[in-house]
């Protein structure tokens, strides 16, 4: 194929052909953008938490009213009817869960006199039983022993109060101390005294999303018994198939264990709360993928329109080639070649279109930095694509006849 007779052709039909391949640099320039953020919601919507999801309830209430009853008190009754629930695996309380509402962090230091933290980290307080009723999973050391708890005292600010140890999660270890193992290793978070290292579980993420992905999993447990009043959570962990179940008799345990309390309106399932956590990622994840597709249809109408109508004008001289001896592969060729120049124009204008998109959305949202692979996305999208939407106008006019270079035009 003479590429010179395809560039010719093309510089006969200019304005068209611009147009072609500027539709196909601004779909080219979209599908970089729109398939890195849809790939980086899909990655966050699929981002393990560490905890039992598909097992675990979460129940939160308040008090309602002010009164002198001991909160921690009555928090332990209400674990002991709540793991008294048949179907019930285990019970506890924890300050903060994934996908809450708010995420209580603190600064760790390797030493005391640092002037600015190795890490921040997110800091569960928790009961016993937490581990097994999480379903986290120790990787290496052991878990918290009946001795490592505290009670939380009301009115103490958390730097007041000294934590003597700790489980950190695989991520923290690994960024704390990467020469080793953290097990019995010391640092500095809570109070004046250093908190010693007992135990590392693989995954345990922040309760709500940070600024840099990578931190997403720095979170430490401390054992303190913390009261239902501080906002605490309740979860339970339920045999198979009990779940639905539990929940209501939890409900009602609560109910009778204790005062009059209000139920917080988002009590349920954990896997209930990580839907609602990344509702808005996932609407978005199907906007953006529907503009993709909706470009798509309009680009490969535009090729199929321009070419059909290229056809159309063509007939006269392609009956006059087929009569020089051009067979129907040729004709077929020349077309597909044609269409590939433009395709690969339009990608390439795409992908400088594309960087320069990102670089527009990095200074007004937080979006990293369009990698090189999307650059080929719109390459390895369009070009089959286009070659798809060319064939039947191809094909039309591959069965266009030598006798027709014999009529009037």
């Amino acid at each position: 194929m003479d590429i010179s007779l395809v560039l010719a052709a093309l510089r006969r039909h200019k304005i068209i052909a611009s147009l072609v391949v500027l539709e196909i640099a601004f779909t080219c320039a979209v599908i970089c953008n729109a398939g890195f953020l849809i790939a980086e919601r899909i990655e966050r919507v699929q981002r393990p938490s560490g905890l039992a999801e598909d097992s675990l309830l979460r129940l939160q209430l308040s008090a309602a009213k002010r009164g002198d009853q001991d909160a921690l008190a009555q928090t332990r009754t209400d674990l002991a009817a709540l793991r008294a629930i048949p179907g019930v695996q285990s019970a506890t309380v924890v300050s903060q869960i994934p996908y809450g509402d708010s995420s209580s962090n603190s600064g760790v230091n390797l030493r005391q006199d640092q002037d600015a933290p190795t890490l921040d980290a997110s800091v569960y307080l928790a009961s016993p039983e937490a581990l097994p009723t999480l379903g986290l999973s120790l990787v290496a050391g052991r878990d918290f022993s009946a001795q490592d708890y505290i009670d939380w005292q009301p009115g103490t600010a958390p730097g007041e109060i000294n934590i003597p140890t700790a489980i950190i999660t695989q991520a923290t270890a690994d960024r704390l101390f990467p020469q080793g193992n953290a097990v019995g290793r010391q640092f500095y978070s809570w109070g004046s005294q250093p908190t010693q290292v007992v135990g590392v579980v693989e995954r345990l993420t922040r309760p709500s999303e940070t600024d840099d992905p990578s931190s997403m999993e720095y979170s430490m447990i401390f054992p303190v018994s913390v009261p239902y009043t501080s906002g605490a959570n309740f979860l339970v962990r339920t045999q198979p198939g009990q779940r639905d179940n539990v929940l209501e008799q939890a409900t009602a345990a609560l109910r009778e264990s204790g005062p009059p309390r209000i139920f917080g309106l988002n009590n349920g399932s954990i896997e209930s709360l990580r839907d609602r956590y990344y509702r808005n990622d996932k609407a978005m994840a199907w906007l953006l993928a529907l503009i993709c597709v909706s470009l798509l249809v309009i680009t490969v109408a535009g090729i199929v329109g321009l070419a059909s109508f290229w056809v159309q004008q063509r007939t006269r001289a392609i009956g006059i080639r087929r009569a020089l001896g051009a067979t129907r592969v040729q004709i077929l060729r020349y077309f597909q070649t044609e269409n590939l120049l433009l395709t690969l124009g339009g990608s390439l204008l795409g992908a400088l279109l594309a960087v320069a998109l990102n670089l527009l959305l990095m200074q007004f949202y937080e979006v990293p930095r369009l990698p090189a692979a999307y650059l080929l996305l719109g390459l390895a999208v369009l070009v089959p694509l286009g070659q798809l939407a060319i064939l039947q106008p191809a094909l039309k006019a591959s069965r266009v006849e030598p006798a027709t270079a014999t009529r009037s035009a």
